[in-house]
């Protein structure tokens, strides 16, 4: 765990133009147990920074003194418990950088509006309280919920994971909790593989170490929670890979009197490698061979275009594609016979994304009811529906001790290895390796809820 000022700073060489467009702008999100102080940590920010209207403060007034939390806590069930329910996403800016922050719930109920607003994230900042630790113990036990909402962080591959250990002003002694809670949440990460950006002591109340740094404070002297979020990367996009582009939406033209290309543009956005012109790709699940003849940018610029990125295809021919299907580099070219008299079968063409019907996988399970063996879903890989049966249990995670124990059942946001059975063969890849393929959310057939957010391995 390091603490220095010099984060990142190799990854985020951009000049001062580029760090102010809308490509560089971090989307975090702050996240922990309840009433950890996230909510006013944002307001902190905001205001700190000079991002709030003055009558937009008059307007957060509570027995005369500014409530931050009401910054971001804006529906009206927030107001009146205290708590947050849903994600609330804020914008602000700096003269270094653009932010974009979601401020997630920390109820263990609402673990999946959590996980809707880290799956886009480039950061985490995960606050810590320090109030409700036994601080004076240098062994002490973290709150399930920071565990929890770290490990979910960890799995869903945001880049970058820093802690914030709030109300260290509330304490006897700050020094002092502040020593044991930073070497406590350093054994935790450790133990569970997890890499840590920053740990910084804040005051979300009092505005210490949030924006304006608070100088020898419980014997810290990096930087500031605001200096750390600056020098953060961006989430790499997986460019290196082989072309992958789920189709979302089919544009017909068929008006067009051009009869040298295809005459419908398949808009989504690429979810791996680089699409150009000349590209040889492949449909799934037809399994038709085409060329790529123009990539079109979000503004219909002919382009190339890189992972990450919206994107319009046509292709070289008139070929079915629909929404749900895959467009994807073509299968790599099998060797020749070595000779004319060599009769042995030539072999298959390797595919790109090999496709497959059996998964081994990582579940946060995000419903009222357990998960169980057996049981049938609807999961979205892409923009393709297909029918998922649960096999098997394999085992849980204890969030707690980290060991991956014997389970049957996976209750409501619980995390465990599970193996997927689905109807039909889909191009899915390890989440490690491809974030866009690698990823499913299984739907329950009857409630239509979101049951649950499913990694590959």
């Amino acid at each position: 765990m390091t603490t220095t000022n010099s984060i990142a700073a190799n990854a985020y060489q951009t000049g001062g133009e580029a760090q102010n467009d809308h490509v560089s702008a971090l989307k975090f999100i702050t996240c922990g147990s309840v009433d950890d102080g996230k909510s006013t940590l944002i307001g902190r920010l905001l205001v700190d920074s000079k991002a709030v209207l003055q009558d937009h403060l008059a307007g957060v007034q509570r027995q005369g003194e500014t409530d931050l939390a009401l910054l971001t806590d804006g529906l009206s069930a927030e107001r009146e418990q205290g708590i947050t329910i849903d994600v609330a996403y804020r914008y602000f800016a700096t003269e270094e950088r653009k932010f974009i922050i979601g401020d997630a719930p920390g109820h263990e109920q609402y673990t999946r509006n959590m996980v809707t607003a880290a799956s886009s994230a480039d950061a985490a900042v995960v606050l810590v309280d320090a109030t409700k630790l036994d601080w004076k113990n240098p062994s002490l036990a973290l709150l399930p919920q920071t565990r929890r909402h770290s490990l979910l962080v960890h799995l869903l591959r945001v880049h970058s994971l820093v802690f914030a250990v709030n109300k260290l002003d509330a304490v006897e002694d700050p020094a002092l909790a502040w020593k044991h809670i930073q070497g406590a949440l350093q054994a935790f990460a450790q133990a569970a593989g997890i890499t840590v950006r920053a740990t910084v002591p804040v005051s979300a109340l009092k505005g210490w170490n949030v924006v304006d740094a608070h100088a020898g404070w419980c014997g810290y002297t990096g930087p500031t929670l605001l200096q750390v979020l600056e020098e953060l990367p961006n989430t790499p996009a997986d460019t290196a890979l082989a072309p992958a582009f789920p189709v979302q939406w089919v544009e017909k033209f068929s008006s067009s009197s051009d009869t040298s290309q295809g005459r419908r543009v398949f808009w989504g956005r690429v979810a791996a490698g680089t699409f150009a012109p000349g590209t040889a790709v492949q449909i799934f699940p037809s399994g038709q061979l085409a060329t790529v003849a123009q990539v079109l940018d979000h503004a219909r610029r002919p382009k190339y275009v890189p992972a990450g990125t919206s994107a319009g295809i046509i292709l070289d021919r008139e070929v079915d594609v629909s929404r749900g299907d895959w467009i994807l580099a073509a299968p790599t070219a099998a060797a020749a016979p070595a000779a004319d008299d060599d009769f042995g079968d030539t072999p298959a063409a390797t595919p790109a994304w090999p496709a497959s019907r059996e998964l081994q996988t990582t579940i946060a399970w995000m419903d009222d009811d357990p998960l169980v063996a057996g049981r049938v879903y609807w999961a979205l890989h892409g923009h393709r529906w297909v029918k998922a049966k649960v096999k098997a249990v394999v085992h849980k995670l204890n969030i707690n001790t980290l060991a991956e124990e014997a389970a049957t059942q996976l209750d409501p946001n619980a995390i465990g290895h599970v193996q997927l059975v689905l109807q039909e063969a889909i191009p899915a890849a390890a989440f490690g390796q491809a974030r866009v393929l690698g990823s499913l959310i299984l739907v329950d057939t009857a409630s239509h809820k979101t049951a649950g957010a499913v990694l590959v391995h």
